[in-house]
């Protein structure tokens, strides 16, 4: 197909016309998402050659609601898509492009963040994992916790320190690590709601060549913020177009598996485990069934989570808008961040109250199978993922409302003299 719509061809038509074509349940996950790719569909937003067409915003949500109409099966999503992708094509070089963009839209790769520490959360960069260069390689050693998806991913985006003589936000590099590789330990953490989606990988003389080391040595944080900044638009905006049936990298299991099959099981386990969140709507017509939502207090209650919800939505239109004009995402992400996790504690706040003492139940003995007590349990790390929402706040009081920000005492301290993070322990 050609990079833009046909002559006299609506874009949503050529779409349609593709789909009845190339659509189809049996086939399998691989194959459905290397002809997204091929055809430029995968991330239409995304360059021509790397799985898009070069679309603008609104062209690209003409694709997505094909893909929906179709109930066709959704583009590759994961933290690479998500993240990676955007930022190699931003930052990266041609050959980085060529090597991993592509098996990113094809859904070929899975990665993960390797970011947060265990004394380098909100403040990310008093970081401690070290890199030293080496030849052509870099080796690391350090820890990284609160990864997501690192058991089954390909690469992980790294942040390590490469210069502890410059102050902490300086003196840090980006890299994009191999994960099958002898010196990386993964450990998965326990979750309160039954799931193990975060893990504790530690980082022992790992080997990264300087090829993939992403902007220039010792000036990653840039890297960092932009990765940051497309963590949140992910996060504070809409799921993916079409079915999200199946996970990206052969690690997952799932690229050899029809696609009808696995939206048969994407539906069987919508609800459990699964970052499935809860809209206005859903908690409107919970309240109709259980017969509540005549009650004064209760639809007060559902027309203010559903005015929410419209701000919200009109928040990302905005954000979409300065991403059309060729932008990238400013501080209305940090808005839409902040949104998504108050929308999750009203969600988690209105269900379970409307449910009464059946919220109090779990699995089958609950409303719903449980549904909205699983989301329930995960809406507190609404506000931790992709920066707690006290960074956000800091974010958009410094950079929207323009307030001063908070004083830095240590922004020109070599980073060895600060007593940051675990580097406090050593006079202990």
């Amino acid at each position: 197909m050609a990079d833009t719509a046909r002559a006299g061809t609506e874009p949503a038509e050529e779409v349609r016309e593709w789909l009845d074509a190339n659509w189809s349940e049996d086939i399998t996950l691989r194959e459905w998402w290397g002809r997204l790719a091929g055809a430029g569909l995968a991330f239409p937003t995304w360059p021509s050659g790397y799985g898009g067409r070069g679309l603008s915003a609104a062209d690209g949500r003409i694709v997505a609601g094909a893909l929906t109409d179709a109930g066709a099966v959704a583009p590759p999503m994961g933290l690479g898509q998500m993240m990676g992708g955007p930022v190699i094509i931003d930052h990266g070089t041609d050959d980085q492009k060529e090597r991993w963009v592509r098996r990113l839209a094809a859904g070929l790769e899975s990665w993960c963040q390797l970011f947060s520490e265990p004394g380098a959360g909100s403040d990310l960069a008093s970081l401690q994992t070290r890199a030293v260069r080496d030849g052509d390689v870099w080796v690391v050693s350090g820890q990284k916790v609160w990864t997501s998806g690192a058991r089954t991913a390909d690469r992980g985006m790294l942040l390590a320190r490469t210069d502890p003589d410059a102050p902490k936000h300086k003196g840090i590099t980006y890299f994009i690590v191999d994960m099958e590789q002898p010196g990386i330990e993964v450990r998965p953490l326990k979750q309160m709601d039954g799931g193990a989606t975060f893990n504790e990988v530690f980082i022992t003389e790992a080997i990264v060549p300087d090829d993939q080391r992403v902007g220039d040595a010792h000036n990653g944080w840039m890297v960092a913020v932009a990765t940051l900044a497309y963590e949140r638009q992910g996060i504070g905006g809409r799921a993916p177009a079409g079915v999200t049936a199946g996970a990206p990298g052969d690690r997952n299991g799932q690229l050899d598996t029809a696609v009808g099959e696995l939206k048969v099981r994407a539906q069987r386990t919508e609800g459990q485990f699964g970052p499935v969140a809860t809209s206005p709507a859903d908690a409107i017509d919970l309240a109709r069934r259980l017969r509540r939502s005549a009650e004064p207090v209760m639809r007060q209650e559902l027309a203010r989570f559903w005015a929410m919800g419209e701000v919200h939505r009109l928040n990302l239109e905005r954000a979409r808008a300065r991403q059309s004009s060729g932008r990238q995402p400013g501080p209305e992400v940090s808005t839409a961040k902040l949104a998504s996790s108050a929308l999750a504690h009203t969600a988690r706040d209105l269900t379970l109250g409307t449910e009464g003492m059946a919220g109090t139940l779990l699995g089958s003995d609950a409303p719903d199978g449980g549904r909205f007590q699983q989301v329930g349990l995960r809406a507190h790390a609404a506000s931790i993922a992709g920066g707690s929402d006290q960074v956000q706040r800091n974010i958009i009081g410094e950079r929207v409302l323009g307030l001063p920000k908070e004083p830095q005492v240590d922004r020109d301290v070599p980073f060895r003299d600060l007593k940051v993070g675990t580097q406090r322990r050593r006079d202990t």
